[in-house]
């Protein structure tokens, strides 16, 4: 799977590119800081699958998340940050995406997972 790895705090940015990398059968194409970023990536690199963190700096993920589903092709957009589930949730329905993830509970296992279940 391809992955474009949306975040604007470095650290987070770094754990989760790591965790992709960590991920078999899973690379990072791309990362980005913004939500502008993010749009002008996917519309290169064409991610399977992106990362995209809600919190951003102009546009926030939820927009750039939308502008993403409106694209050609279509890719899956899991929204992470640290907002409990119940939150995320509603972010999720709000923004299209197809799932959202706590950044503390991102890993291999999880991100396998999270694919497998917006997949479906």
């Amino acid at each position: 799977m391809r992955v474009l790895v949306v975040d604007d705090v470095a650290a987070f940015l770094l754990a989760m590119v790591s965790v992709v990398g960590e991920t078999p059968g899973f690379e990072v194409v791309a990362v980005a800081s913004s939500g502008e970023e993010a749009v002008a990536a996917a519309a290169e690199v064409l991610p399977d699958l992106v990362l995209m963190d809600v919190n951003l700096p102009r546009i926030d993920g939820l927009e750039a998340t939308r502008r993403l589903l409106r694209g050609s092709p279509v890719p899956t957009v899991l929204l992470l940050s640290t907002y409990d589930d119940d939150v995320g949730e509603q972010l999720v329905a709000e923004s299209g995406a197809a799932a959202y993830l706590h950044k503390a509970a991102l890993g291999p296992d999880r991100l396998q997972q999270a694919w497998s279940d917006a997949r479906r």
